[in-house]
């Protein structure tokens, strides 16, 4: 087989624009490689008289993701635009987690440090774009080079709620919580439930174990770690189940509601096995 040699072109050089390329994101947001992703809005108006290239959307934990883009090499305007812009979109959607995302056809490596150092505390993914040509044929090619947010471990600054408060909010998210509770909570030592502004977790021994963030009425979004050791059985199992989930390093989230854990009860009960290993480590 004769393999050809490919080289990259600049997109600008081609005839291409900034449009275009918001255009092939806009219509085919998986491209990125950021998950099954849906398109929300273009060129969407900022409070602050800018517009925000992209925003798009993950169905499953309804988490957002503003796209920024650009032809070329990056530059100082372009991060901080970017961080503006996903700081606006949260201020909006603050129950939302929420992720900048910086789309340029060149990162050097002096603003590939700038924008690591930002991606401790601000969940930035810089992707570069390269128009590739070979064989006279050109295709676009996206490659993520920087994606190491952590998020804050669950409960360390939380304000403290109670079941009468979380009945107001979301009766259905309660009522998850307690079904899974009473299935799982044999499983370990001393569980509890914990009632936080933001999510009911199944707490052990100081550490949230699981956590439910409402959604609407009258789902829930039920997310939990794992240890790497334990990811591959636990998506085969979740595969078996034909249940939809979203999985970032080693945390896994799906969307439920008190009948889907009564009937997947055998399978939550394995996967909070798997759970209880991961925190022995």
């Amino acid at each position: 087989m004769e393999i050809s040699i490919a080289s990259t072109v600049s997109i600008r050089e081609s005839g291409f624009d900034e449009y275009w390329l918001q255009d092939q994101i806009y219509e085919n947001p998986t491209c990125l490689g950021l998950g099954d992703l849906e398109s929300v809005a273009k060129e969407k108006q900022q409070s602050s008289g800018g517009r925000l290239d992209i925003l798009l959307k993950n169905p499953e934990d309804d988490s957002m993701y503003e796209v920024e883009v650009m032809l070329g090499e990056t530059d100082e305007r372009h991060i901080v635009r970017t961080i503006e812009y996903w700081d606006n979109e949260k201020r909006k959607w603050p129950q939302r987690q929420h992720y900048a995302v910086l789309v340029a056809e060149g990162i050097t490596r002096r603003f590939f440090n700038v924008i690591h150092l930002f991606s401790h505390s601000i969940p930035i993914i810089a992707i570069q774009v390269n128009l590739i040509e070979s064989n006279n044929q050109k295709s676009i090619h996206f490659s993520k080079i920087l994606d190491t947010y952590e998020e804050p471990e669950d409960g360390i600054i939380e304000e403290v709620h109670d079941e009468v408060y979380w009945r107001k909010k979301s009766t259905w998210t309660v009522d998850a919580a307690n079904e899974l509770f009473a299935i799982i909570g044999e499983i370990f030592e001393s569980p509890s439930l914990r009632y936080l502004k933001n999510y009911i977790a199944i707490n052990v021994v100081g550490n949230n174990y699981f956590w439910f963030h409402k959604r609407s009425n009258p789902k829930s979004l039920l997310g939990f770690r794992i240890s790497d050791d334990y990811v591959e059985e636990a998506l085969k199992l979740l595969d078996e189940q034909t249940i939809s989930f979203v999985q970032k390093r080693n945390r896994i989230k799906f969307t439920v509601d008190k009948d889907f854990i009564k009937k997947h009860a055998d399978s939550l009960r394995q996967i909070a096995e798997f759970v209880k290993e991961t925190w022995k480590k």
